[in-house]
């Protein structure tokens, strides 16, 4: 039993897997207009493109310091840290417990360091300019909360007038990525260089359109990413009842053993 378990577990990760590279892949083709091809893109990439052609004449591509400005957040510490006070974004949360966008905040610290802090704002992209790894650093999120957030200064809120989840989308993007490992300064700690991040080009379609693509690839993040719903929910819940039965099991064969 617990064999057939293994086994369904496995066959749904391999899935997942496969969604995570077609939605990385549709990702990219959605966000790169026809401008920006990949050497290895399919010809399926080239007739995507092709069907944005006639959107193509009002999508302009612009640097970052032309489209908004990076404004960086105060230190604060884990010493800080209270189960309930002023919301918060770390800068190693970005990388590892967000995703493209938040509405809530996973830390708080203490209420009366409200004056010595500084804040995001509903719609501002926050961004980490340190990491563990190259990939890391730059790594970005969408803050989408009702209010504001303080932000660590190994943060930068990114203040614009963008659809917030497409611009977050945009920095999660093959070529963005691999644009932006340009400017990270391999010393003992990974550090971003923010002048020269500010002038990497995005796609600036109309906010219809932003919205449009941002409807689609909500869609598919979801399906890769969302423990409670698509793939990942139903690994979890195999997960679980592998975990039931195996304890079971166990707990029938120390019985047995004892009796």
């Amino acid at each position: 039993m617990l064999d057939t378990f293994t086994k369904l577990e496995a066959e749904l990760e391999a899935e997942l897997e496969a969604r995570r590279r077609q939605y990385q892949y549709y990702r990219d083709a959605l966000l790169t207009f026809g401008e920006r091809t990949d050497a290895d893109a399919s010809k399926q990439a080239s007739k995507q493109a092709s069907k944005q052609a006639s959107k193509q004449a009002s999508i302009r591509w612009m640097m970052l310091n032309e489209i908004g400005q990076f404004i960086r957040g105060r230190r604060f510490t884990k010493a800080d840290y209270v189960d309930d006070g002023i919301s918060v974004i770390h800068y190693g949360e970005i990388y590892t417990k967000y995703g493209v966008w938040a509405d809530h905040a996973i830390s708080q610290v203490r209420s009366d360091m409200a004056g010595t802090l500084r804040y995001a704002k509903p719609g501002d992209v926050v961004i980490t300019d340190v990491g563990e790894s190259v990939e890391d650093v730059g790594k970005a999120v969408a803050w989408l909360g009702d209010e504001e957030v303080a932000i660590h200064d190994h943060c930068y809120a990114f203040r614009h007038g963008m659809n917030p989840k497409f611009v977050s989308y945009c920095m999660q993007t093959t070529s963005f990525i691999a644009e932006k490992a340009k400017y990270v300064a391999r010393t003992k700690v990974n550090t971003l260089l923010v002048d020269a991040f500010s002038k990497i080009r995005i796609p600036v379609p109309s906010l219809e359109e932003q919205e449009r693509i941002v409807a689609i690839l909500d869609k598919f993040d979801a399906l890769v990413n969302d423990l409670s719903f698509g793939l990942p929910a139903e690994i979890k819940a195999r997960r679980q009842q592998y975990e039931h039965y195996r304890n079971k099991l166990l707990s029938f064969a120390k019985f047995e053993a004892t009796t």
